[in-house]
């Protein structure tokens, strides 16, 4: 398994660059060190190229990160219905496979570009460039980038954006931030979704949004059920004045 994002598959990145590593080696310790340093290092090289682009621009950026069916997508349609008569709205899409969400997405009536990433547990600084050279969102927008559902390698790989945002829904339980601390505390913004379900759940919100805080007590915290419309109005006015 490789330490850097937590792939099995030497061909991780087959669709855009492919690990400078074989996997068959023993992963020494001093090794593995370069290695990593040398992945990370061409992102945040791009990931920089992506942010001077972003500032130049005034585009406000968020990369919204969690695991699998907490609700991102259904979290940005209501977003994009609220939003995009106040400020023009883009996203990037980034899934394994299928453009089923970029396919919701464009329902919604903004522009939206689909990154599939095949094996690839994460989306990349080198793969949201490209995506901007087909996007080319207008000055004083929102982009907003839909990464892959994973709770651990997207938090290790900046992209540019101005904020790291971690949705956790309800129906995941309320330890979530302590059984993977890492992506909590990268995050700058943390978005409990799903409240309308807490009662038929055994989480509980006020224990979830305090394990958010013990691992980053500088996150600021919505809660939010996108499906029910309920918090969403704090979070968009937010998002329409952040810079």
């Amino acid at each position: 398994m490789c330490g850097t994002c937590g792939c099995g598959d030497r061909h991780h990145h087959e669709s855009d660059h492919e690990h400078p590593y074989d996997h068959s080696h023993s992963h020494e310790e001093n090794r593995m060190i370069v290695v990593e340093q040398d992945i990370l290092q061409r992102n945040n090289l791009l990931a920089e190229r992506n942010r001077g682009y972003f500032e130049a621009k005034n585009i406000f950026c968020l990369n919204l990160m969690s695991s699998p069916g907490s609700g991102k997508t259904t979290l940005l349609e209501e977003t994009i219905r609220q939003m995009k008569n106040r400020k023009p709205v883009y996203v990037i899409e980034g899934d394994q496979q299928t453009s089923n969400d970029a396919d919701r997405i464009a329902a919604s009536g903004v522009p939206v570009f689909q990154v599939n990433t095949g094996t690839g547990c994460h989306l990349e600084a080198s793969m949201i460039n490209h995506a901007l050279k087909h996007l080319n969102p207008e000055e004083n927008a929102l982009l907003f980038i839909e990464n892959v559902g994973n709770l651990v390698c997207p938090a290790l790989f900046d992209l540019g954006e101005a904020e790291k945002t971690v949705i956790v829904s309800t129906t995941e339980g309320d330890d979530k931030p302590l059984k993977y601390p890492y992506m909590f505390k990268e995050a700058s913004v943390c978005i409990i979704n799903k409240t309308d379900l807490a009662p038929y759940l055994n989480t509980r919100i006020d224990t979830l949004r305090e394990n958010c805080l013990k691992v980053n007590p500088h996150l600021r915290i919505f809660e939010v059920s996108a499906l029910k419309n309920t918090g969403m109005e704090e979070w968009c006015n937010w998002l329409a004045t952040a810079r």
